[in-house]
This record gives structure tokens, C-alpha cells and sequence, in this order.
């Protein structure tokens, strides 16, 4: 028996298809109830009262209206099961919709319709940052922090980008720069945030859209949300219209401190990749070459 099919007998579930092998993986599942998200989590990436902390805020999320997943609980009334292999499970109820687009592809969608999605976006980040607030969190809550030391202090969340192996010196030299400079800059309301809202993790459903995957969502700039949902087009010429939009659903005008988070999760993606992909990979180099041209913008309107 498969981990998830172990796991899914918490749940009288059926697996039916693995749907994403990144930091986790999540299968598609049958219960009684409906079909479901079940997710193995990576061991040693959160521990199990994170994952209870995202689990719990979803929750209370998707109670309130937000197009969140909830937790669903397991017969015993679980949210969360260790299995055998020493990983965690969860599962969240099933999510209806296409993802907004695939990393380095572009959209199938005319840009007018994808500006109306950005617009939306930006809406139900805010609605999200401010239900949130409104909420009263457990005393054993935790939650990563992507605040000024998870992005640029002494050793980030995702590792010290600037010591990449790959990069060349040129390269390095502009990526201490770039932290140095957002080191004087990042400011802004820290709370609650997505923290990875990517295209893949952006699901449509007609002109309304949904949020899944908070694994690494934790305690953090707002802005940062803004800037994480533009990072995969920001080498894009429809990159100023699609922040204008995304801005505009949100409610701000702070274009500068925007880009400047935009920045950030370019660097901090850098990090990421180091102890995740092979040394062959060239996600590595295009991570770096796409923090490479963030940071020479940023830098270049000092």
C-alpha cells in the first residue's frame, strides 16, 4: 500500500490521480463526501503545528466567503495524520477551475480578460488580508516569517541567494546589491500572507478566481503578495498593465514598494532552488537571470 493510499483510509478515500509533486504531494481523492485535495506533506519543510496553523486559518477563511479551501477533517475528526514513511497528511476540499497559466508561458486567455482576472486577484488578497485581521488567532499558532529578515537578513527563509554556485560574480555583486537596497526599502503592514500566489496556484472559474496551496504562507509584508503574483511576468511586455490591474483590485498606488517586493521573491526564488533542484538544472539559471534584470531595474531608479 502507497503512503496515499494509507493516508486516504483516514478519510474513506480513493486516490485517483497525482496532481503535483512539488513541496508536497497532492493527489486527487474520492470520499464519501466528494472529491478532495489529499496532501502528503514534504518531511521537515513545516512542521506538523504550521500545518495544523495553515490548516486552522483556511478554515476560518473559507467560513468567512473566501474562495479558499477548507480543511476537511478526517472520521476520527483530524485534520492532520502521520503515516508510516514519517510524512503528514491533510486534505482540503476540492477547488473548482483551470490554474491562470503555467511559469514561462504565455496566457491562452486574451490580455483583456487576464487584466480583468489581475483585477480580481488583487481584490481577494485584500478581502483576505482583511478578514484575517479581523480574526483571533490560537495561542499555538505558527506560521514562517516573510518579513525584512526572511527576505533580506543575514540568512533568509529560501537561503542566501547571494551565494548561489552557479552565479557568476558579476551576478553575485548585483544580487548583494539588490539585497542591500531592499534592505533600506522593504517596509509596509506585516500580517498574514498567501505568500505564494503564482499563476499554478490561482485557480479561474468563469470571472471569479480561488486561492489554494498556503504551504508557505506565514507572517509577512502584504505588499509581498502583490509582488509574488507578478514575478512570473515581470520580463513580460504586458507586465505594467497587469500590476496596474492587480493594484487597482487591491487598493493601492504604491507602484515603487510593489516592485520592489516583486524583487524580493525573485531573489528569495533564487534561494530556493539551491537545495532543490540538481546542479544541472537550468531553472537555476533563469532564476538568476530574472533576479539579475529585477535588480538592475530596481537599482538603475536609485
Amino acid at each position: 500500500m502507497s503512503a496515499a493510499e494509507e493516508a486516504a483510509r483516514h478519510w474513506d478515500g480513493r486516490i485517483l490521480r497525482l496532481i503535483r509533486d512539488r513541496e508536497n504531494h497532492v493527489f486527487e481523492m474520492q470520499t464519501p463526501q466528494g472529491r478532495a485535495a489529499l496532501r502528503l506533506h514534504r518531511q521537515g519543510y513545516q512542521s506538523p503545528e504550521a500545518i495544523r496553523s495553515e490548516l486552522w486559518w483556511c478554515a476560518e477563511l473559507a467560513q468567512a466567503g473566501l474562495p479558499v479551501p477548507a480543511a476537511l477533517p478526517t472520521r476520527e475528526g483530524d485534520l492532520l495524520v502521520p503515516v508510516a514513511d514519517g510524512r503528514h497528511a491533510s486534505a482540503i476540499a476540492w477547488m473548482e477551475g483551470e490554474a491562470l497559466g503555467e511559469a514561462a508561458k504565455p496566457f491562452d486567455r486574451p490580455l483583456t480578460q487576464v487584466l480583468d482576472l489581475y483585477h480580481a486577484l488583487g481584490a481577494v488578497l485584500a478581502r483576505v488580508h482583511l478578514v484575517t485581521d479581523g480574526l483571533t488567532l490560537p495561542a499555538d499558532f505558527t506560521r514562517p516569517r516573510w518579513d525584512w529578515e526572511g527576505l533580506v537578513g543575514d540568512n533568509p527563509l529560501w537561503g542566501r541567494f547571494w551565494d548561489h554556485p552557479v552565479a557568476t560574480p558579476d551576478q553575485r555583486a548585483t544580487l548583494i546589491r539588490a539585497r542591500d537596497a531592499l534592505r533600506e526599502r522593504l517596509t509596509g503592514e506585516i500580517g498574514l500572507i498567501h505568500a505564494d500566489v503564482l499563476r499554478e496556484n490561482v485557480l479561474v472559474n468563469g470571472h471569479s478566481v480561488s486561492l489554494i496551496d498556503f504551504d508557505d504562507s506565514g507572517f509577512g509584508f502584504r505588499l509581498h503578495d502583490l509582488g509574488t503574483a507578478l514575478v512570473q511576468t515581470v520580463q513580460h511586455p504586458e507586465h505594467p498593465q497587469l500590476r496596474d490591474a492587480l493594484m487597482a483590485g487591491y487598493g493601492t498606488t504604491d507602484v515603487q514598494m510593489v516592485e520592489a517586493f516583486i524583487l524580493a521573491r525573485t531573489l528569495a526564488s533564487v534561494g530556493w532552488t539551491m537545495p532543490r533542484l540538481a546542479p544541472q538544472d537550468p531553472i537555476h539559471r533563469s532564476h538568476l537571470a530574472r533576479a539579475v534584470f529585477c535588480a538592475s531595474r530596481l537599482l538603475k531608479s536609485l
